[in-house]
């Protein structure tokens, strides 16, 4: 089984990359994240499309912000949208924003979790983020281990998952509390199967619009599969790709993938294709264009 996630950034505006790389890459379960639009817009939008690509769809929309969908050729069962006690913003008893969804697929829950972003340190929005985060591991705790938890974190869990370390300083993203509800994920059992595969290689997934960042591979990984002891028993593959992050009106995302069982492109990895003139930086030599708090 291949399974993919992706921060589309507008499922909208990316739909005629969306759809051939549907065709390319043939995902079995796919996991998209901050679409855009409402339930009944995706639906109009894909639904047709991706029914005639023997996909069920299931999709928890906010409009124009937020939103995150499942995809399934091998069943979409018992869909949960967001979890249990999901905080709301700025009120945490409000209903929740579009951000968790998940289902049963083959055998597997899967979420497609869009995890908010922060904005600032010690913001409203950045302890929501840090409560949202515990009431996501308290609902995935109890199915861990047959459980991928898939999606845009908005954390970059150690210094080696970003171009420079010193550039994020004073930001979101990199802060201690932020790092250990990362962590506590991962003491659940939940497997970062990308990093044991590639422990020591060069691996983003995001990278910003402005300042040539993509083109000189200043990125950062922010986007995870984060596998059960189970399930990630079984990987055969897992990998970036980079290919969706290039040419016209990409997302500033790239798919990762996770190979179950069998790799129909082999154990390839870690960014496909890998870029190819990589900048060399000193510390504190690249500013970030913007902040990651934004």
């Amino acid at each position: 089984m291949r399974v993919a996630t992706w921060n589309v950034n507008s499922v909208k505006q990316r739909i005629p990359r969306l759809l051939p790389w549907l065709d390319e890459r043939e995902p079995d379960v796919v996991c998209l994240q901050e679409t855009k639009v409402s339930d009944d817009a995706f639906a109009a939008e894909l639904g047709d499309e991706l029914i005639a690509r023997g996909y069920q769809f299931a999709h928890a929309g906010q409009g124009q912000w937020n939103g995150v969908a499942l995809l399934s050729k091998v069943g979409l069962d018992d869909v949960r949208v967001a979890f249990p006690d999901a905080p709301g913003f700025p009120d945490p008893a409000s209903e929740p924003e579009g951000r968790a969804i998940s289902a049963v697929c083959d055998g597997i829950r899967i979420y497609s979790v869009y995890v908010p972003n922060g904005r600032e340190v010690d913001s409203d929005h950045y302890e929501y983020k840090l409560n949202w985060l515990e009431k996501l591991r308290l609902a995935v705790e109890p199915e861990a281990d047959s459980t991928i938890v898939c999606g845009d974190y908005n954390i970059i869990p150690t210094d080696a998952d970003c171009f420079d370390p010193s550039a994020f300083v004073g930001h979101t993203h990199v802060t201690t509390a932020e790092r250990e509800a990362f962590d506590a994920l991962t003491a659940l059992g939940l497997r970062d199967v990308m990093r044991e595969r590639w422990a020591d290689e060069r691996i983003y997934t995001y990278w910003d619009y402005r300042a040539g960042m993509f083109h000189k591979d200043l990125g950062m990984r922010i986007d995870f599969l984060l596998a059960g002891g189970s399930v990630a028993d079984r990987a055969q593959a897992s990998w970036v790709d980079r290919k969706a992050r290039k040419g016209t009106k990409p997302s500033d995302h790239a798919p990762v993938f996770l190979d179950l069982d069998t790799a129909p492109d082999g154990d390839i990895g870690p960014v496909v294709p890998p870029p190819s003139r990589p900048a060399k930086v000193a510390a504190g030599s690249v500013k970030l264009p913007h902040s990651v708090g934004e």
